[in-house]
């Protein structure tokens, strides 16, 4: 009776040895790669204008107001000579969703940029930062110059494929994605894709080329600025900024 024993001692030993593995084996097949998503940053949240400044200058006071979480534009009928009211944020940026909304009064122009640069020799944002048009299109004279000049155009490379923009004193809600890594771009306008465009190599200098930024040093010329929001002369109001570097 010992052979049949032994051999029931030997089997169990086995058994033994082999469970450690088939465990191990299990183990590694749960494992898995995690994504970690990018947070989205609130760049204005309706109480302060924390985060922000003047184009080239100091701290937002007028005439940009706080009104109902918005951030509200009144320009004067009046400035001194070469006074402007442009913001842009106090960071940089280079791959982001940026999403807000924005309010445009009747007959009224504005719009917000991307790679904004900050230096005396520049006076504008516009001078170095790609737009995206804020306007009402159905009272501004602007509109007339071209579907490439419409409210969410690439203002003066690419035209909306649709029109979809609400009318002036209503608000619209925007998303702009810039991303480098993958060479796109694109606007989304009330919740309808309307632009996409290349944002680096041939066809982004070719839609520089033919547009009247062609002989701008500065422009276009930064991957990595500042958002800017634009003072056009017009009442116009923005809200829920919102950015997600990607």
């Amino acid at each position: 009776m010992r052979k049949p024993i032994l051999l029931s001692l030997i089997a169990i030993a086995f058994a033994c040895k082999e469970k450690p593995k088939e465990q191990l084996e299990e183990v590694e097949e749960e494992v898995v790669e995690v994504v970690t998503e990018p947070e989205t940053t609130v760049l204005f949240d309706g109480s302060s204008f924390d985060g922000w400044h003047f184009y080239n200058g100091g701290e937002v006071t007028e005439p940009w107001k706080l009104e109902d979480g918005a951030m509200v534009l009144y320009p004067p009928e009046e400035r001194p000579d070469g006074a402007n009211y442009n913001l842009v944020t106090d960071k940089k940026y280079t791959d982001f969703v940026l999403t807000m909304e924005w309010n445009i009064a009747e007959g009224g122009n504005s719009g917000f940029f991307w790679g904004v640069v900050e230096d005396e020799k520049y006076g504008e944002p516009y001078l170095t930062g790609p737009e995206i048009q804020v306007l009402d299109d159905e009272r501004h004279p602007d509109a007339k110059n071209g579907t490439d000049r419409l409210a969410g155009s690439l203002y003066d490379m690419v035209s909306p494929s649709k029109k979809v923009v609400k009318p002036a004193g209503e608000w619209n809600s925007v998303e702009l994605m810039i991303n480098h890594k993958t060479n796109e771009g694109h606007v989304i306008l009330n919740g309808t894709k309307i632009v996409e465009f290349p944002v680096q190599g041939p066809e982004w200098d070719a839609l520089v080329a033919n547009s009247k930024f062609a002989d701008w040093e500065g422009f276009a010329a930064f991957t990595t600025g500042k958002i800017g929001l634009q003072d056009h002369g017009n009442k116009v109001s923005f809200r829920n900024i919102k950015i997600k570097e990607l």
